[in-house]
């Protein structure tokens, strides 16, 4: 599904990511995990050709990224709240989502009705602009805002962040029904070890923007990345 080459980002002469050759298979859930600047968000920033690579590529379901947008309409991601628009109450965003995609109000009526407990009564139906909710709730508007459209490739940075305990749980419910399904291909990044080796069937680990750890996740997987990072 995803293939990487070669890949590299420089800033200012200084290398912050290179991955020689990664591969993710349609319907794998990936966990992208290590310290800050290890690469993560850069790898997910070039992923969705934010920024361009200093060298290789990245393709997409057959689709060179940095050459066309034709990956876009079943790619669906959220990095962070720059990716919402403020001046509009969820329910507003959701249904431009969902115009974007191909969606009527019924079938985005549906996909909220589904995440009812996900929300926890704090976002729907509360007249309140997103610039105005707590980063956790924009968090939680802007991950089931991913789904809309039954996307092929889901991206998720730091999904567990400015979540409290319940709300965690919540979403790793939601990531591990969405990982069984075998047409969906879902990334992951967090600082968080736990959460992530509990929702992924495969742990990749970045350390100053390469890759140090690749291994299918088992019960030994969570001791094993704890001790890498202990050192």
């Amino acid at each position: 599904m995803i293939q990487v080459n070669q890949l590299s980002k420089k800033y200012n002469g200084t290398t912050v990511l290179n991955i020689e050759h990664l591969e993710i298979p349609k319907g794998q859930s990936l966990g992208l995990v290590g310290n800050n600047g290890a690469g993560k968000t850069t790898f997910f920033s070039l992923l969705l050709d934010l920024i361009q690579p200093s060298t290789g590529s990245i393709i997409n379901n057959g689709i060179l990224v940095n050459a066309s947008e034709d990956w876009k309409p079943f790619t669906a991601a959220f990095i962070d709240e720059s990716f919402l628009i403020g001046y509009l109450t969820p329910e507003e965003y959701f249904y431009f989502i969902g115009d974007l995609r191909g969606q009527n109000k019924a079938d985005i009526d549906a996909l909220l009705e589904k995440y009812e407990e996900f929300f926890n009564g704090e976002i729907l139906k509360n007249k309140k602009y997103l610039r105005d909710l707590s980063k956790g709730n924009q968090k939680k508007v802007g991950i089931i805002a991913t789904l809309i459209g039954n996307p092929e490739v889901v991206i998720l940075d730091e999904p567990f962040a400015n979540l409290d305990p319940t709300t965690v749980n919540r979403l790793k419910k939601v990531i591990k029904e969405l990982a069984e399904n075998k047409d969906i291909t879902i990334l992951v990044s967090s600082h968080d070890l736990q959460h992530t080796v509990e929702v992924c069937d495969r742990i990749v680990a970045l350390n100053k923007g390469e890759i140090v750890k690749d291994i299918q996740t088992s019960e030994e997987t969570l001791q094993e990345l704890e001790m890498f990072f202990a050192v």
